[in-house]
């Protein structure tokens, strides 16, 4: 069967061909498909496959490093052979990144110039005492460096805030004092309306003047309460005396609640009202 005019038929895939294909193995797959070489326009940054096998706080990290390495004295160093391989590695972070070698060229700087001054014949000192080891300032720090470093390690075993454990927060009731729910007008309101409903239905038709004095009355209500630790509303009133009685005693409780000598509580919503003296501290 013959194809487009210009074209020839195209051949099915040769057996052989399969089998190559089968016998290689695929480096990555690409939208399901297998693929057996990098594209040659694929671009690979050259810090994408770097690998730092070594790394170093600082200078004197490095140079502690290699000494401790080689079980040098750190007392006794030997210049050459340190600065030899500080060189060699300070060369190798060059080549990779500039800002990062900067400060190891100032260590590599001071090596030399030890180095140099102990092949120099040594200066004789004012008073007389031994010239000082070129080498005993850096020692100095290395020691200096290495104790910080070995307190930072054993620091580091310690449980931290924030990567080991949390800071409980517990919530305490600072106030010792009991806190009693406030009474609603609507609660004193109803309770005032069912001691008024109970005044009428005792009440007598018997014609009498009496005078009613609100300071007796609020005498009387604090009488009732000496000693007793609460009274109930209800109980404060004498439906048998009739409405004018009770009016009078009401009041006289408002004003003693006014001038803060009793207190109204209730233990919650819809509760009995509980009079007492207010507590006043000592």
């Amino acid at each position: 069967m013959s194809g487009p005019a210009g074209e020839l038929p195209t051949a099915p895939p040769t057996a052989t061909a399969k089998s190559e294909v089968a016998d290689r193995v695929a480096i990555a797959r690409l939208y399901g498909e297998p693929l057996f070489a990098l594209p040659q326009d694929l671009y690979i940054p050259p810090d994408a496959l770097e690998v730092f096998l070594e790394t170093f706080e600082g200078p004197l990290d490095l140079l502690l490093y290699l000494i401790r390495r080689q079980n040098f004295n750190i007392l006794d160093i030997p210049m050459a052979e340190v600065t030899r391989q500080y060189l060699g590695y300070v060369e190798q972070v060059r080549e990779r990144n500039l800002e990062l070698a900067a400060e190891y060229l100032l260590m590599a700087a001071m090596l030399i110039e030890i180095k140099s001054r102990m092949l120099l014949p040594p200066t004789p000192a004012q008073d007389g005492d031994e010239p000082e080891d070129p080498r005993a300032e850096l020692v100095r720090r290395l020691l200096a460096y290495e104790q910080i470093k070995l307190a930072s390690r054993q620091l580091e075993k310690h449980a931290q805030l924030g990567r080991d454990f949390w800071r409980a927060r517990v919530h305490i009731e600072q106030a010792l004092a009991p806190r009693w729910p406030h009474v609603h007008v609507d609660d004193l309101r109803a309770a005032w309306r069912d001691i008024l409903r109970r005044a009428r239905l005792v009440q007598r038709h018997t014609i009498t003047r009496e005078t009613l004095s609100v300071r007796e009355h609020m005498s009387l209500v604090l009488r009732t309460l000496q000693g007793r630790r609460f009274a109930e509303f209800t109980e404060l009133f004498d439906p048998a005396r009739g409405v004018a009685v009770a009016v009078v005693t009401f009041v006289a409780m408002l004003e003693l609640a006014k001038e803060r000598l009793i207190e109204l509580t209730q233990a919650e919503a819809y509760a009995p009202i509980y009079v007492r003296l207010a507590y006043v501290p000592s």
